[in-house]
């Protein structure tokens, strides 16, 4: 009789461990952080947005630049800003760069549409943006990675890129894809 009570709390004290294990294990997953939705842009005064947002975080360690709306179908302009051939499953494109361009520094947000292979045209611009643009001087750093459908390009020296880089990441959150970087002795 003894050894059977002695049974029955243990299998009880067993059953109510698993309970508990349980009830820890999922409320544990409740608690975590889920990952942050993409950035949300839906008009390229939402990427002006976003670009000011970033330099009021970042302060005063940027140049003086001025964020313009580029023209999509200028194809000079489409492979200056970006490096692609075309602008096919491009919404909109918005760049932010110095107004002296003696200064090797470039800030390019894209738009890309609804359905379209963002990390195909985010390698492409990767592959093809042409970091000495500039009459005298080149990009040390490169980076290009997205939010969703929103593709970032930041090509500088680091004591510009690397601020304005870090601050798109943090605002991105979870949603940040794949990060393609490469520094001046690669380019």
């Amino acid at each position: 009789m003894k050894k059977n009570i002695i049974i029955v709390v243990f299998v009880a004290i067993l059953v109510i461990g698993l309970i508990v294990g349980s009830i820890m294990f999922f409320k544990k997953g409740d608690n975590e952080e889920q990952p942050q939705a993409a950035i949300k842009i839906e008009t390229e005064q939402d990427m002006k947005d976003l670009i000011e947002n970033i330099y009021t975080k970042v302060g005063d360690q940027i140049p003086n630049t001025m964020t313009i709306d580029v023209d999509k179908e200028d194809e000079f302009a489409l492979s200056s800003y970006t490096g692609l051939s075309n602008a096919e499953n491009i919404d909109f494109i918005v760049a932010s760069e110095p107004m002296m361009s003696s200064q090797a520094y470039s800030f390019v947000l894209v738009k890309v549409t609804d359905g379209a292979d963002v990390d195909a045209i985010k390698q492409e611009m990767f592959d093809n943006i042409n970091t000495r643009k500039w009459i005298c001087v080149s990009a040390e750093k490169l980076y290009v990675t997205n939010s969703g459908n929103l593709i970032c390009l930041i090509m500088s020296s680091s004591e510009w890129a690397d601020p304005v880089y870090s601050e798109f990441k943090n605002i991105a959150g979870g949603s940040l894809g794949e990060e393609l970087t490469r520094t001046e002795a690669e380019v």
